[in-house]
């Protein structure tokens, strides 16, 4: 007998078609039938729900920053109370494999306000092979794909230091990037407006693009700019894409700030000219207005060349401070997408330093209003005091620009979230139930169908998943079980670590990880790698 029968159930398969009704069976962690409502006799367990749920794929977060929740808090309930039963981590440049031990070191300090900084955690991996082992080694309840980060490649290889890369040492990233492919790495991110993937030129780019494409990859770039030029930041990745072949996918896809308020359709116009031309580029965004970044990201990237310590010793310094001052408030900061801080738009969302907690929620501008100090002072006094590893919220989108882009037919969901901060942003536990809810059924910006299928089948399409993110017969049964009518994110700016609403069941591998809406603590997830030579990812 069957392990598992869903009876009756109203099936959104993934493709975008119309909804149908069956009976779905599944048997040794896969989609083993697909029948004729009320035609399958029984099995071990059998859920008949079919009034009110919706059976869907499992849906795919194409932009996590989990890479080290998924050891720490390996039952990643924040993820999985969403419907995430796969996301691809190892983004915006900056992760922790492939390194060596100087880079770890760094990078570690470096993104501390993403993903914290445990100390109690063995970073016993230096290659991105290694990394995937441990994943599946440690038990993980979604399974993750991963891409190789080039700020980590370049810190590796070349250092934090504001230069060009020489021949060799672009050389020599090229054999670290085909070895981590290799391994299963599923293509590589960017971080272009942090330091030291920023550092690169397009032609040190487009080097290491080529090896991506030679292996089916796709590079996921967190542009130079979302703000001042962001047009021309957008165009220089199509350009990439253009000359190397490689296949594009702009991760987080925003045009955000003043000056872009409402030029979504110029932005999705490029989009189009390109994939007429030949271009494969797809992108993914969050249903939110306000960003998620590090404080010290605002900085200009001449003040972080050299790593921390050299950051932390120029905010000491009167004559650096006064060049960042201009920078942040005067001339624009490359570190803040070329526009000047408004900091009543920047809130404080985590802190490492205890002593800072009462920052928490609060922005730059009313820490400086009830202390009688100017930002700025408050900006260095945080970076300095908490070590460089604050997190905040960055208030600056647009609505008509968020749904603008959601409805393009390459467009694929991702939450970015942060996990590690006391108030993280809500998109880490609400992104696809807001979809679902908000901009589906309450505003009727996607058709449901549309919506899952911008949630599961186009991103495994795009990861080049042969057995994942559609209802089919020897598919993986990751599936998600969620009430149309009732779905709804719950978090919020103010309470960000909130159960979704309307999502009961979740399966990753044909196990029930969310059952009744609560958690079971199993952890048969997997570390998804590319098999360059099958041209898929299993």
């Amino acid at each position: 007998m069957a392990d598992l029968l869903i009876r009756n159930i109203d099936v959104i398969d993934g493709t975008g078609g119309e909804r149908y009704r069956a009976d779905v069976v599944v048997d040794g962690g896969r989609i083993a039938e697909i029948a004729a409502p009320g035609t399958v006799a029984g099995a071990d367990r059998i859920l008949d729900e079919g009034e009110n749920l919706v059976l869907a794929p499992g849906f795919i977060d194409m932009h996590a920053h989990s890479d080290l929740h998924l050891l720490t808090h390996p039952g990643h309930f924040p993820k999985l109370s969403q419907g995430i039963t796969t996301e691809v981590i190892g983004q915006d440049g900056l992760s922790y494999a492939p390194v060596d031990d100087a880079a770890l070191a760094i990078v570690r300090r470096q993104i501390a306000g993403w993903n914290g900084n445990p100390a109690d955690l063995d970073f016993d991996w230096r290659t991105v092979g290694e990394y995937l082992d441990r994943l599946d080694r440690s038990g993980i309840t979604p399974n993750a794909a991963y891409l190789v980060p080039q700020g980590t490649l370049r810190l590796m290889v070349v250092g934090t230091e504001k230069r060009a890369a020489t021949a060799d040492e672009i050389h020599r990233m090229r054999l670290i990037l085909r070895q981590a492919l290799s391994e299963g790495a599923v293509g590589m991110s960017s971080g272009l407006t942090y330091t030291p993937g920023m550092y690169a030129d397009t032609s040190e780019l487009a080097s290491l693009c080529e090896v991506v494409a030679e292996f089916g990859g796709f590079y996921a770039p967190h542009t130079r700019s979302y703000g001042a030029g962001a047009l021309d930041a957008y165009a220089e990745m199509i350009e990439l894409a253009r000359r190397t072949g490689v296949a594009l996918h702009l991760t987080h896809a925003t045009m955000n700030f003043g000056e872009n308020r409402g030029r979504a359709p110029e932005f999705l116009a490029m989009i189009d000219a390109a994939l007429a031309e030949g271009c494969d580029i797809t992108l993914d965004t969050y249903p939110y207005l306000p960003g998620s970044t590090t404080l010290s990201a605002l900085l200009p990237s001449w003040a972080m060349s050299g790593g921390p310590d050299a950051a932390l010793e120029r905010l000491g310094d009167p004559d650096a401070r006064a060049r960042i001052v201009a920078d942040v408030n005067v001339n624009g900061s490359d570190g803040c997408h070329g526009v000047t801080v408004e900091w009543e738009t920047i809130q404080i969302s985590g802190v490492a330093n205890p002593d800072l907690n009462e920052f928490v929620g609060r922005t730059i501008a009313e820490i400086a209003t009830a202390q009688a100090r100017p930002p700025v002072e408050v900006f260095f006094d945080l970076l300095t005091r908490d070590q460089l590893a604050t997190s905040i919220l960055q208030h600056v989108g647009h609505e008509e620009n968020v749904r603008a882009i959601m409805r393009h037919h390459r467009h694929m969901g991702g939450t970015d979230g942060l996990l590690a901060p006391a108030r993280p942003h809500p998109r880490a536990w609400g992104t696809f139930p807001r979809y679902l809810g908000h901009y589906t059924r309450d505003l009727g910006v996607l058709a449901l169908e549309d919506c899952v299928h911008h949630c599961t089948g186009r991103p495994a399409a795009r990861l080049r998943l042969s057995d994942r993110g559609l209802i089919r017969p020897g598919y993986a049964a990751d599936l998600v079980l969620f009430d149309p009518a009732t779905v709804i994110d719950t978090a919020t700016f103010e309470e960000p670590k909130q159960q979704a609403q309307g999502i009961p069941y979740v399966l990753v591998n044909g196990e029930f990880a969310l059952d009744a809406g609560k958690p079971t603590g199993i952890r048969v997830g997997r570390a998804l790698r590319l098999n360059a030579a099958a041209g898929e990812t299993r």
